[in-house]
C-alpha cells in the first residue's frame, strides 16, 4: 500500500475489480492505491467497530449503507488499536460530524492512518456485482497521476487470493496479555488471540473471568500453563485451511475435556478438530443484521457477521466425532450456513458469529453466560 495524507476530498480515484469493472469517484482518506479482497457489510452503524476488527484485514470493505461517518471517531469504540481494513469505500460521507463523543472525523482518521478509499460511486451496483460475482480482489487507486485501466487491472490480478491465505499471526497480539475480571474473580480462561477483537474479554470479564489473551502461535502448553478453567478460541482473518497449529491446540484441549468456546474462526477451528471441512462462501456475511437460528432453543436471534468461510458439516443429523457426538446448533436463515457446533458428550461449543457485538444487537450475549455455566459445572 502506498498512501498520502494531503487532502483527497476532489482528487481523482480508480476502483478496479479483478474481473475488469471498473467504478469511477474520488478519494476518501489516504491518497495512494491500495489492495486487497473486495467484500460488502450490511451494518447501517457501527463503522468504527467494523474498520477496527482484525478479521477484516486484508480486505476492501464496501459500506452498503449509503451515507457513512454522521458520528465521527472517537477513541472508546475501536475493537483494537489500529484500522486493519486494507481500503473503505463509501458512496456519501457525511461532511460534518456530529454526536458528543465524536473527537475528529472518520475522514480524518483515514487519512491519519494511511487508510486509502474512494467516495461517490454507485456502492448498491458494486454490491449487486459482489453477489452475483461473488467476493474478488480489488485495487483502489487515486491521486493526480492515475496508471492507465490496462496497467491498474494486471495489478489487480497479481495479488494474493484470500483462499489459502494464513493471517492470524499477522493480527495477533506477540505477547500474552491478561484482562482481570471485573468485581470477583470466578474463573480463568485461556482465550487464543487468532485475531481477537477488544470487547470480547470484556464480556467476560463482566462476568468475573480473568483472561489470559495468547498469541495464535500458542501450544498446547501455553494454553495450560495459565491453568484455565476454561478455553477460548477467537475470531480472525483468513483461511481455516491453514491454520494447523490452532487446531492442534484445539484438539489438546478437547482431549483433556475443558471447556471450551470459540467464535467466528474459533467456529471454524473447532469444525476443522473435529474432522469437518471448511469452504469459501461466494460473498459471505459481513453486517450487523443477519438472522440466526438457535436449533438448541428455537430462537432466532439478530446477530452480527463478518466471515468468507464456513464450516461443511451436515444439519440433518447428529455426527461422530473423535470427541464424541457433535451437531449443528446454529444456522443462519438466509441461507442454510452453518452457524454454530456442539458436542454432545463434553463441555464445548463454538458460533460463527459476534456475540460480544459492541456495536449491537446484542440478542447473542447469552452465549457467553453459556460458557460460564460449562465452567460452572465441571468445577462442581
Amino acid at each position: 500500500m502506498t498512501t498520502s495524507t494531503r487532502g483527497a476530498a476532489k482528487v481523482p480515484a480508480v476502483l478496479v475489480l479483478e474481473d475488469g469493472r471498473i467504478f469511477r469517484g474520488r478519494a476518501y482518506g489516504a491518497v495512494g492505491e491500495t489492495f486487497g479482497e473486495a467484500v460488502f457489510s450490511t451494518g447501517m452503524t457501527g463503522y468504527q467497530e467494523t474498520l477496527t476488527d482484525p478479521s477484516y484485514h486484508r480486505q476492501v470493505v464496501v459500506m452498503t449503507a449509503p451515507h457513512v461517518g454522521n458520528t465521527g471517531v472517537n477513541d472508546e469504540d475501536p475493537e483494537s488499536g489500529r484500522i486493519w481494513v486494507a481500503g473503505y469505500v463509501v458512496r456519501d460521507p457525511a461532511r460534518v460530524s456530529s454526536n458528543w463523543r465524536a473527537q475528529r472525523s472518520l475522514d480524518e482518521e483515514l487519512r491519519h492512518q494511511g487508510v486509502v478509499g474512494i467516495q461517490g460511486i454507485d456502492t448498491r451496483a458494486l454490491t449487486r456485482h459482489l453477489r452475483e460475482s461473488g467476493a474478488m480482489r480489488v485495487g483502489i487507486f487515486s491521486g493526480s497521476a492515475l496508471p492507465d485501466e490496462g496497467t491498474m487491472l494486471a495489478e489487480v490480478r497479481q495479488q494474493p487470493e484470500m483462499k489459502g491465505a494464513d493471517l492470524s499471526a499477522e493480527v495477533a497480539t506477540k505477547e500474552t496479555y491478561v484482562v482481570p475480571a471485573i468485581g470477583e474473580k470466578k474463573f480463568t480462561v485461556a482465550a487464543v488471540d487468532l485475531g481477537i477483537k477488544g470487547m470480547t474479554p470484556h464480556r467476560m470479564a463482566e462476568r468475573g473471568i480473568e483472561v489470559h489473551v495468547l498469541p495464535a502461535t500458542a501450544t498446547a502448553d501455553d494454553v495450560y500453563a495459565v491453568n484455565p478453567d476454561g478455553v477460548f478460541f477467537s475470531n480472525g482473518p483468513g483461511d481455516p485451511a491453514t491454520a494447523d497449529g490452532p487446531v492442534a491446540v484445539m484438539q489438546a484441549v478437547l482431549e483433556r475435556r475443558t471447556p471450551l468456546f470459540g467464535i467466528c474462526f474459533g467456529n471454524q477451528i473447532l469444525g476443522r478438530a473435529l474432522g469437518f471441512g471448511t469452504y469459501k462462501l461466494k460473498y459471505g456475511h459481513r453486517g450487523i443484521n443477519q438472522p440466526v437460528q438457535d436449533r438448541t432453543t428455537g430462537k432466532v436471534e439478530v446477530t452480527a457477521h463478518n466471515h468468507g468461510f464456513a464450516v461443511d458439516a451436515p444439519l440433518d443429523k447428529v455426527s461422530q466425532t473423535p470427541y464424541g457426538r457433535a451437531e449443528v446448533s446454529h444456522v443462519c436463515l438466509n441461507d442454510q450456513v452453518v452457524e454454530g457446533l456442539q458436542l454432545l458428550d463434553q463441555p464445548a461449543f463454538s458460533v460463527q458469529y459476534h456475540p460480544e457485538a459492541a456495536a449491537g444487537p446484542h440478542d447473542a450475549a447469552y452465549l457467553f453466560d453459556r460458557f460460564v455455566s460449562l465452567m460452572e459445572a465441571e468445577r462442581a
